[in-house]
């Protein structure tokens, strides 16, 4: 098409000039001054024609150039495209991988608060587990740690499953472990009576005469009393335990044990 237009315009420009040339022929009419004038205007416009000719072969020949410039420009904006749609992708990636630890670090934020909660919760309930409770034994009201009460009650169950030996040590160590236990006068009793059941006589009597020295006033004090005696009659020691059931009668005369031990000294006359 280019080409087309360009062969035109030569055509057209070639009629000009032999029209020019035409009228130069028919110049008889016209002096010499005229004649040169007409020749120079022809020259000039020759010169304009292949000018203009120039121009066209140049812009003719750029026209390749510039397509090609135009496919560079629109292979590099496909790269560019394609760079960009890759960088979105990459970005939406990112921003995906992101909302996903943000969701994990809110899990992990949530079981730590979790786990922080029950810890304190952990650590309330041992706390009161360790506080000291209020306790009453023969009316006497005095404050015991938990595991204090747990070692006696442990005790306890030993000797309620005739266990004596097993018992004797748990209120052994009982004793040893909480010299100022409130529990201490019913403690010895019955370490007295896991002792006087094995037939460990001798120290049966010892710690039957410290549990009532360590409360008289104990519901167990006159029983103390009484197994003392029976202690001592088991050792054929009838004299101690004379004396011993006098000072029962005499201290508990309201006692069922000073009952039982006046039948008993009634038999040692």
């Amino acid at each position: 098409m280019i080409f087309s237009f360009v062969n035109f315009k030569w055509r057209f420009a070639f009629l000009v000039l032999l029209m020019g040339v035409a009228s130069t022929s028919f110049a008889g009419l016209f002096d010499d001054e005229e004649a040169r004038k007409a020749i120079l205007d022809l020259r000039q416009k020759v010169e304009a024609i292949d000018q203009a000719r120039t121009q066209d072969k140049q812009a003719l020949q750029d026209v390749p150039k510039s397509v090609q410039s135009l496919r560079d420009e629109n292979m590099q904006m496909k790269r560019s495209l394609l760079e960009l749609q890759t960088l979105i992708e990459q970005l939406r990636a990112d921003l995906s991988k992101q909302v996903g630890q943000q969701e994990q670090i809110a899990k992990d934020v949530s079981e730590l608060q979790r786990r922080q909660r029950d810890l304190a919760q952990g650590v309330d309930d041992r706390m009161r587990r360790l506080e000291p409770v209020k306790v009453n034994v023969d009316g006497k009201d005095f404050l015991a740690d938990p595991a204090e009460i747990k070692e006696f009650d442990t005790a306890l169950v030993f000797l309620r499953k005739s266990d004596f030996r097993a018992a004797t040590q748990a209120f052994v160590d009982f004793l040893r472990r909480y010299p100022q236990s409130g529990y201490q006068a019913l403690g010895l009793f019955w370490l007295g009576s896991s002792q006087y059941a094995s037939r460990d006589y001798r120290e049966a009597i010892i710690n039957f005469r410290s549990s009532v020295d360590a409360n008289s006033a104990s519901s167990k004090a006159p029983e103390a009393l009484l197994a003392m005696a029976n202690s001592q009659l088991e050792l054929k020691d009838t004299r101690s335990a004379r004396r011993t059931l006098e000072d029962l009668i005499k201290l508990y005369p309201q006692s069922e044990a000073a009952a039982a031990g006046k039948d008993r000294l009634a038999r040692l006359k």
